[in-house]
């Protein structure tokens, strides 16, 4: 479920991503970043699951807060 999860929330960043840099609009910046925040976490989570270096896995989950506030200063910024 987690990975099915990843998978859509990647599609998501590079559809974006994609439609950012070919537009040059950077008003879909926000929802990039949250998106791309949901990705790292979910990766940070099914590392920890795994249980194969857990020194990644919360480095990741740290990353996607970071990418989260980000975010989040993104959609105050733009209202």
């Amino acid at each position: 479920m987690l990975k099915k999860l990843r998978l859509v929330s990647s599609i998501m960043v590079t559809g974006l991503a994609l439609f950012s840099m070919i537009t040059g609009n950077m008003a879909t910046s926000p929802y990039l970043l949250l998106f791309l925040s949901k990705t790292i976490m979910l990766t940070g989570i099914l590392e920890l699951q795994r249980d194969r270096k857990a020194f990644w896995g919360y480095m990741s989950i740290g990353v996607s807060l970071f990418v989260l506030l980000v975010s989040i200063q993104g959609f105050l910024l733009h209202s």
